[in-house]
Order: structure tokens, then sequence, then C-alpha cells
């Protein structure tokens, strides 16, 4: 059994503990976790008894290459999407089906509903995403290349760094070194945020130069394909202040202990506590205004979410963030993230090619 045949095998178990004949798999993440195929505008329909991926005639090659062997219905030209899924959901027999209720919009679920009056809908929110929480050999080793292509831009990055550099041409420059490192494109927008403006979290680039400013934020991630990476460093461009150390050292001190607690079983919301405490004792508590960290993997955010609340126990094979920052107004931010794995005894720090002692924070022109 492949490893994909693995995957619907675990979730299709799950049906008669949900009372349901089948699954009915719109999110095309969810349909690549559980296949292998990378395109989109293709639905799957998963039960004990079937496997079906509902495509067009765009994909059939791809296919082929990607998925061998899977069952799959090939719409017709003359057909949408929602025609051919919900007339092949017609022929299954089922009575009732889950439903992926967090990426069906009302009008496409209530028009699968005029369509199939007699059938049963569950809504289902995260039956795959709890599956994708731990990652096999597979996705670990893709997730290993992922942040290769990172840490490989960053030291391009590094050493190309010209005074006169505006936030929004190192964007640029980063967004090319990941394509250039072997990434399919960046996992998300890059965060590049100079002085002041590191103190917007997700701060859009702008024109401003960064060469005299005090801070200098970054956030970059490569998408490898399926999985991606997600790391944050942040540096002095001209030299490292008392206050840029003072926090720096505070930040880096609730990261650590963080990760220190990393292990099976503990809750997301421990490991978030211990940051948050780190802070508190340093002062600055009420300038880190986020969620420790969160999953990653096919998505750049997924479960399992370190915040409060969340009481979902570590386990081995989880990848998850963890990127406590300190932004103060006026002044700027600092946040530091790396991608850490949980192990069976424990924990590893996966992005450690990167620089983030104090030290190695101020910058070379």
């Amino acid at each position: 059994m492949t490893g994909y045949a693995l995957r619907r095998d675990r979730l299709t178990q799950s049906a008669a503990m949900l009372g349901v004949d089948g699954f009915f798999i719109t999110n095309p993440v969810n349909v690549s976790y559980l296949t292998g195929f990378s395109g989109e505008a293709s639905y799957l329909l998963l039960g004990p008894e079937l496997t079906l991926l509902v495509s067009d005639g765009r994909f059939v090659t791809q296919l082929e290459e990607e998925c061998p062997g899977l069952p799959c219905f090939i719409r017709p030209p003359s057909m949408t999407l929602p025609m051919a899924a919900g007339q092949e959901l017609g022929k299954t027999g089922w009575s009732k089906v889950a439903v992926e209720s967090g990426h069906l919009t009302i009008g496409e679920f209530d028009a699968y509903r005029t369509l199939l009056p007699s059938m049963d809908w569950l809504p289902r929110s995260d039956s795959v995403e709890k599956l994708r929480m731990i990652k096999d050999a597979e996705e670990i080793q893709a997730t290993r290349e992922a942040i290769r292509m990172a840490q490989d831009a960053l030291k391009a990055f590094l050493a190309c760094l010209g005074t006169e550099d505006t936030e929004k041409e190192l964007h640029d420059r980063m967004e090319l070194l990941l394509r250039q490192e072997g990434a399919k494109g960046s996992a998300f927008p890059t965060i590049v945020g100079a002085g002041k403006r590191a103190a917007l979290p997700h701060a859009p680039p702008t024109a401003a130069r960064v060469d005299q400013e005090e801070v200098l934020l970054i956030d970059w991630g490569a998408d490898g394909g399926f999985y991606k990476s997600d790391l944050t460093r942040t540096f002095a461009p001209h030299k490292i202040s008392a206050k840029f150390a003072e926090v720096y050292m505070a930040v880096l001190d609730a990261q650590q202990r963080a990760i220190a607690m990393i292990r099976p079983g503990v809750q997301g919301q421990a490991v978030y506590a211990e940051a948050r405490r780190a802070l508190e004792e340093a002062g600055l508590a009420s300038f880190f205004t986020h969620g420790l960290g969160h999953g990653i993997g096919m998505n750049v955010h997924e479960m399992p979410f370190l915040r409060p609340g969340q009481e979902t126990p570590l386990e081995a094979g989880m990848i998850i963030t963890i990127e406590p920052g300190v932004y103060l107004p006026e002044w700027g931010g600092i946040r530091i993230e790396d991608d850490v794995l949980v192990t069976p005894e424990g924990h590893e720090v996966m992005t450690k090619d990167v620089p983030k002692e104090l030290e190695q924070a101020l910058l070379t022109w």
C-alpha cells in the first residue's frame, strides 16, 4: 500500500465512528494530501469501498504521472465540476456523507443539497487536517528540503546586501533567491520590516531604505512543491544598540525556554505559557501580541496551534513553529522563529543552520 493509500485508509477508518458512508473532499490541499495530485479543480470521493477523483481533461496526463492507478472520472467540457461531482455522488448509494464545511461556500453547499435532496450531509472542518498534523517520514524529508532552500537563500541574501537597499528590494531579492535555490516559490509573501515598521508583525514592504535603521526583521520561507518552511530572523543593520540587545535577548530566552518544553504529551497552551512567562519576567509580555506558533506542512499555518486554550497534546511527527515576538510602537519589533520537529524523545530544531545568537544579528555591508 502506497503512502497516499495509507492516508486514505486512515481517513476511511473514521467513517463508522462519524456515522457516515464516505467523505467528499473539496479542499485542494487535502485532495493533494490524499492522492499526490498537484493540480486543481478536482474533488475526491472517498469511502471504505470507493476512491474516485473527479477531474477534467486538462489533467489526464498529469494524473497518470502523479497518481498511477487512481480511479478517476474525467468530466466532459459540457459538465461543471459541481455537476460531475454531484452525479458521481448520486451513484455511490451513500445516505450520509461528510463534507468539508471549512472549504465549500454556503452557495455550493446549498447547490449540492438541492441536487441530492435525499442525501444527509455531515459538516466537518478538520477530518483530514487532524491526520495532517502527524507527518510521516516522506513528509518530514520534504519539509527538510524546504528548510534547506530557505536557509541557503538567507545565506545568499546576507552575502549581497547593499547600503541603499530598500524593504521592497530586499523582499524581491529573497523571493528570487528562494526560486534559485530550487523552491517553487515563496511559501508566503516575504515580510521585510525596518525600523518602526518592524513593529508590524506582517509589515508589507515599502521603498524605505534599511541600512541606517536600528532593526531589520525578515520572515521568509520556501514552497518546496507540497511542503513549506517558515523562518524569521531579526538583524541590527549597522550596530547592536543597548535596547536592541535587551529586547533581542528577552525574545531569544523566551524562544529557547519554549523549545526546551517540546516533547510528546505537552499541550500547545503550556508551551505558549512558558514563552509568555519569560517575557513577563523581562517586562515585555504586553508587547507579545500573537500565538507562539503553529503547525507547518502543506499549509504554512495548520494544526496544531500554540496559543491559550489549545489543549491538543503534542505528538511525535508534528512539525511546529516557535516564534515569540516583541513589538514596540515607535521603535520596532524583534521576532525569532524556528521550525521544530516533535520526536519520540523530545524535539529537533530543524532550522539550525541560520544565525540567531546576538552577535550574529549584526549585518555587514
